[in-house]
């Protein structure tokens, strides 16, 4: 389980550099480093002795792995500055190396090699604890419940270990309830080492670890990012990496509809294809290697000028002000305009298609409504999970708007069906979902199922800017080259300039990704338009007074 590449040993060479940075200490058997649900915690490097990494469980604690001398401790949250969700004990008395989290990550950016170590080895551990090998958050409630689904989702997306306990089917549910004083009317309820959350949303559980705005202690940016999908993830890498003070901003978690893909295999470097969530965990490790701070869910509602600075009002009331934006809030599926469909999202209406949602779904079943890559993504996962999946698309040709490799293999999948020139007219089902009425030229059909997968078309996530940008006639923002003469007012006369690339009628906001006009819908290329843009933010801050940082 834990292999060189998650317990590496730190050389002399790299152990002397630590110590530029670093206080040795000594230790004590039974002494605690830190412990699960801890605020936060210091870098911690073994010079003798050695210490237990420890779970929670059954009340009691539980060994993941021992590091003995030139052995370091911690995983991705030492990043991202969430709460602690694992504990560590000194077994044997020695001495360790204590380096401040603030301060490592600028420390080690000076040593590639030992950044490298640090960093494969965060990510290893945290796919060990992923995989089962530890977690201090248990979710319980039912599969039939939006709210529990919209947690599950939350701390998928964000790759935070935890377990699921379905109160409908797992027998040990009544007991932890009771042991923890709570009902089941309280469901859903999240379980922490340090506080037991009733009703919670994704935003009061991310406040609680420590995910959100209000643990910042500065307000004012160079840069700030408002959306998590690939273009706005690129923008937070580029951005820090070339020195801007950067904040990135997501409504729901990192990935955009990126990450609502079990398999993206057209974007270059990957022949053999990667998830949405491995491809947006990744850049979400690279921002914060580069010091970017990510917070999230945290919705943008509006934003205005106020002093020469940009200020994005968040659904919280919050206020964040930044030198320059980068709009890369994506978009939205577009909803099914069928009766019943609110009863349905959330336990067997499902707007993405990845391991969470399939557990839910498979072997039954399913039905996956739309003609473009996602939807043929979703077709061919959920079918070699075991599902006979039908896929309902309106056009005349299931080739309009889906890539040619995945039509040819969904047209050649045993356990999938195409119903063409088709559109999903109804929903039947008591909890959950148990039929779908799909209505073509050959009039009306009721097909047996028990997921409907919806990928339809999306809306973009421009309300919170269309007061100070220009947008086009669907919604999309207009940017640079495409802005006429009548979007363009006299400030733009004073500064004796038109748009920069990516700018739109606002200056010093920008617009990446889906959102923007014009764009070309992939992950290529909102990648490419997210790192393209930061060059642009910074031709803009050198026309400031201020200057760049």
């Amino acid at each position: 389980m834990f292999d060189d590449v998650a317990v590496p040993e730190l050389t002399e060479e790299e152990l002397t550099a630590l110590e530029a940075v670093g206080t040795r200490r000594s230790v004590a058997p039974g002494d605690y480093l830190f412990r699960a649900g801890d605020a936060t915690y210091d870098f911690y490097v073994v010079v003798n002795g050695s210490v237990l990494i420890l779970t929670q469980a059954d009340g009691g604690e539980r060994e993941i792995v021992r590091h003995g001398p030139r052995r370091f401790l911690g995983e991705l949250n030492l990043l991202s500055g969430m709460r602690v969700l694992l504990s560590a004990r000194v077994v044997e008395a020695g001495e360790v190396l204590v380096v401040p989290h603030e301060r490592l990550l600028p420390f080690i950016a000076t040593i590639p090699a030992l950044s490298d170590k640090v960093l494969a080895a965060f990510i290893a551990r945290r796919k060990i604890l992923l995989e089962g090998a530890g977690h201090s958050v248990r979710v319980v409630g039912s599969r039939y419940s939006p709210a529990s689904l919209k947690i599950r989702e939350f701390l998928s997306r964000l790759r935070i270990p935890h377990q699921w306990l379905d109160a409908d089917v797992d027998a040990d549910v009544d007991t932890l309830l009771k042991s923890f004083g709570v009902g089941p009317a309280d469901l859903p309820v999240v379980v922490t080492p340090t506080a037991v959350l009733r009703h919670p949303t994704p935003g009061e559980l991310a406040d609680y670890l420590g995910l959100t705005v209000d643990r910042l202690p500065e307000r004012c940016f160079d840069l700030v990012v408002v959306g998590g999908g690939p273009g706005g993830l690129a923008a937070a890498v580029y951005g820090a990496s070339e020195g801007l003070v950067t904040l990135a901003l997501d409504a729901r978690a990192p990935g955009g509809q990126a990450a609502t893909s079990s398999r993206i295999e057209n974007y270059l470097g990957f022949p053999m294809g990667i998830s949405g969530g491995e491809l947006a965990q990744r850049a979400l490790v690279q921002a914060e290697k580069f010091g970017a701070v990510l917070s999230m869910p945290c919705e943008a509602v509006s934003l205005h000028e106020e002093a020469g600075h940009l200020v994005v009002r968040l659904s919280d009331g919050e206020d964040v002000v930044a030198r320059a934006v980068i709009a890369a809030s994506g978009a939205w599926y577009r909803k099914l305009d069928v009766p019943r469909l609110e009863e349905f999202e959330g336990n067997s209406v499902y707007y993405a298609a990845t391991e969470m949602e399939a557990r839910s779904c498979v072997p039954e079943p399913v039905i996956v409504a739309g003609g473009g890559n996602s939807a043929g993504q979703a077709a061919m996962f959920l079918a070699d999970a075991g599902s006979p999946v039908t896929v309902v698309v309106r056009a005349d040709d299931v080739g309009a708007r889906m890539s040619r490799y995945l039509v040819d293999r969904i047209t050649a999948h045993p356990r999938v069906t195409i119903r063409t020139g088709s559109q999903v007219t109804g929903l039947v089902g008591t909890c959950g979902l148990e039929a779908v009425r799909v209505t073509g030229s050959g009039g009306e059909d009721t097909i047996e199922c028990s997921g409907l997968f919806s990928f339809i078309g999306a809306v973009p996530a421009s309300e919170w800017i269309s007061g100070c940008a220009t947008l086009d006639a669907a919604g999309f923002v207009v940017t640079d080259r495409a802005l006429n003469a009548e979007a363009l007012d006299d400030r733009w006369a004073a500064q004796g300039r038109t748009p920069l690339p990516f700018e739109t009628s606002h200056p010093g906001l920008f617009a990446v990704g889906d959102v923007r006009s014009g764009s070309t819908k992939r992950v290529a290329a909102a990648v490419g338009e997210g790192s393209a843009s930061v060059s642009s933010v910074h031709q803009y801050l050198s026309f400031s007074p201020a200057g760049t940082s």
